[in-house]
This record gives C-alpha cells, sequence and structure tokens, in this order.
C-alpha cells in the first residue's frame, strides 16, 4: 500500500506541474462550469417558478442533488476523464504493452495516472451549492457526515461503469460513442428521481443506476429514506468494482498487443 500512495504521489504531482504550464486554463475553465451550473439551476427554476414541486422535494432539497450532481461532474472531469479516456488510445498506438509490464496493477495505473485541474471549479461550486441549500433547510453537520459513505459509493459506482466502458475498447476500439451515451444518461441525475415516470425510474435504478449517484446521497442526508437503500448503494458500488477488476482481466485475455 505504501508503494501505491508514494506512486500516487509521484504520478499526481507530475500531472499538477504539467497542467499548472497552461494556467488560462483554469479560469476558462471556472467560467465555463459557472456557465454550466448557471444553466442547470435555470432549468430547475424553470420546474419550480410557477409553484410546482417534484414529490417530496422542495426547492433547496432538489438544490441538493444539483450541488452532488456538480460534485459528479467535478469528479469526472478532474479523474476519470483524463485517465479512462486514454485507454483508447493506450490500445491503439501499442502503448498498453508498456503499462501491463509495470510492476503495478495496470489497472490502478490506467485509472489515477494523471489529473486534471479543470474539474476543481465545478467540485467547488458542488460543495457550495450543497451548503447554501443544507444553510437553508437547517442541516447540522451530522447529517453531511452520514451522506459521506453514499456519496463515496457513488463514485465508485461512476468509476466502475466508465472503466467497464473504457475497458470495451480491447474489442471496440472507437468508443467515444458509448461514453457519450453513458453521460446523457447520467445528466439524469440533476434532478430527483420523483421527476420521471414508473418506467424511468426502474431503467434509472435497475439498468442504469442513477437514482444510486445523486438520489440516495441527497435523501441520506435529508433524512427521507430508509437504512436499507444505503446497504443498497455500498453493495452495489462493491460488485461494479468488482465487476470492473474482473471483466478487466477477461479484456486483456483479447489483447494481442501491437507486436503480436
Amino acid at each position: 500500500m505504501q508503494r501505491y500512495l508514494k506512486v500516487l504521489r509521484l504520478f499526481w504531482s507530475a500531472a499538477i506541474a504539467s497542467e499548472m504550464e497552461y494556467r488560462i486554463n483554469f479560469i476558462i475553465a471556472a467560467v465555463s462550469s459557472l456557465g454550466n451550473l448557471v444553466g442547470s439551476l435555470f432549468s430547475l427554476f424553470l420546474f419550480y417558478r410557477t409553484g410546482y414541486t417534484f414529490t417530496g422535494w422542495s426547492w433547496d432539497a432538489a438544490l441538493i442533488i444539483l450541488g452532488i450532481f456538480t460534485l459528479l461532474q467535478g469528479f469526472s472531469a478532474t479523474f476519470l476523464a483524463p485517465n479512462l479516456n486514454r485507454i483508447v488510445r493506450h490500445v491503439q498506438e501499442g502503448t498498453l504493452d508498456f503499462v501491463l509490464l509495470k510492476p503495478i496493477r495496470s489497472q490502478f495505473w490506467l485509472s489515477i495516472h494523471t489529473l486534471s485541474l479543470w474539474g476543481i471549479p465545478d467540485l467547488i461550486f458542488g460543495l457550495l451549492i450543497i451548503g447554501y441549500a443544507g444553510k437553508k433547510l437547517g442541516l447540522g453537520i451530522d447529517k453531511y457526515l452520514l451522506g459521506i459513505l453514499p456519496l463515496a459509493c457513488g463514485l465508485v459506482i461512476l468509476y466502475s461503469l466508465w472503466f467497464i466502458l473504457g475497458a470495451t475498447s480491447i474489442w471496440f476500439v472507437k468508443i467515444y460513442n458509448l461514453t457519450e451515451v453513458l453521460k446523457g444518461f447520467l445528466e439524469a441525475g440533476r434532478y430527483p428521481i420523483s421527476a420521471y415516470p414508473a418506467t424511468y425510474r426502474l431503467f434509472f435504478t435497475f439498468i442504469v443506476p442513477v437514482v444510486f449517484l445523486t438520489t440516495v446521497p441527497a435523501q441520506i442526508i435529508l433524512g427521507q429514506i430508509q437504512f436499507t437503500w444505503l446497504i443498497g448503494t455500498v453493495f452495489l458500488a462493491i460488485l461494479l468494482f468488482f465487476i470492473s477488476t474482473r471483466f478487466w482481466r477477461f479484456a486483456l485475455r483479447f489483447y494481442t498487443s501491437a507486436s503480436s
């Protein structure tokens, strides 16, 4: 474990040094994130401006979900996209050979080799929205602490889904369309699950588990959900991470390397 932490520190220090060479990009990313956030707030406002509310969700409660969704966007932009989108390039160019020869697990290397600072504005905005909405709702620190575990599980679920799609590049080199479809489905997480018809709620719970990414963590923070949902979230996170690991090992059986 200590060796992996040392490797992680070396990777990220190099990545940050590289990213800081283009500091103006951070300002551009912050403006872009702010624009996306304003758009999300406006679209949510359109529902609530006439007094309409999603069943069981006040305006401030819906903001908690939007804040968690923004956090997930920042996590994806900071950690997932810079790493997992490169799996395709490694397969295309044959550089995956060098990854597999390194004395650390290939999944670990591919998942954390770099990071992007341009997702940090979304992380900050997400925390600010959650803090603002929580203050309006009178939430205590204990409520936020309860939300840490389901939120962490949501990050694991998101990572696992993304990595499984990345692993399919062993067979299908161009998987850009698949990742865009996944991102499109995940956009549904910006609203409470009760905003959708019953058929869509089933789909976003059991097929693409969007409900476990935003709605369940928000409900746990708000104290609106049973403990069994938390158990289900933890179980799903562990299961999907296990599947992603096994699926990667299975996919490597079909990788013939650049020299074959």
